[in-house]
């Protein structure tokens, strides 16, 4: 759980620096604050030790940041955007439905990877923080809302089953693709990137229906041997 630490403030709060020197600070902040999240969590980040990594005056670290509550909001926004950024599918990449749905999974995985430490550890705190709780529900929404609408393309144009609802649809196949996520950086799990990013990109097409996915027209053995009643 996070608690509130740091010294009182004296002096008015911190704004964005207008220089390139007070940018260029403060973005050292964030990353040395990101770095010491990832190698020693939430009991490791604090103001001296985020400074010193940074190569900056403990009372410099106040310049810019209330506290280290406000730099972790300030690390977490750092993490999304290039987390968004990077999960973005190109706009070169062929029309085919699946191809691209494969592609997302991939990126996706991958920015995960690269982002799950921090997103862990925030979304622990947002347990007793509001203020992170708002911005994990923000992050979440920026995926959710790009899901729902492209399953609802997809839908229109007759690709997709038009009888499930586009946003509760994204937000389960997207807590899948998290969570397995989660499994295979966290808990270890001995799958290759291959193999995960084709079974996840094969079940998210089975559960929409999507034509011209391969497994579309999939039906059990009509003898019985293959069917799932069989057990």
């Amino acid at each position: 759980m996070i608690v509130r630490m740091g010294r009182p403030r004296t002096k008015s709060a911190p704004k964005l620096p207008t220089t390139t020197r007070g940018r260029r600070t403060r973005e050292g902040l964030i990353v040395a604050g990101r770095e010491i999240l990832e190698r020693q969590g939430w009991p490791g980040f604090t103001p001296e030790a985020v400074a010193q990594v940074a190569g900056v005056s403990y009372g410099t670290f106040y310049t810019y940041f209330e506290s280290k509550e406000d730099l972790l909001h300030s690390v977490l926004r750092s993490v999304a955007g290039e987390m968004f950024t990077s999960s973005l599918v190109p706009p070169d990449t062929t029309d085919d439905p699946y191809t691209r749905l494969v592609e997302s999974n991939r990126r996706y995985l991958r920015a995960w990877d690269r982002a799950a430490k921090v997103v862990r550890i925030v979304e622990q705190g947002a347990v007793a923080d509001e203020g992170l709780r708002q911005m994990v529900l923000e992050i979440r929404e920026l995926y959710v809302s790009r899901s729902t609408e492209g399953i609802r393309r997809l839908q229109e144009a007759g690709l997709a089953n038009p009888g499930l609802e586009p946003r509760l649809t994204a937000i389960a196949l997207g807590s899948m693709v998290e969570q397995v996520g989660h499994v295979i950086d966290t808990l270890a799990e001995a799958y290759d990137e291959d193999a995960v990013v084709d079974h996840l990109s094969r079940l998210w097409a089975a559960a929409i229906g999507l034509r011209g996915a391969p497994d579309e027209g999939w039906t059990a053995d009509p003898r019985g041997s293959g069917s799932a009643a069989a057990g």
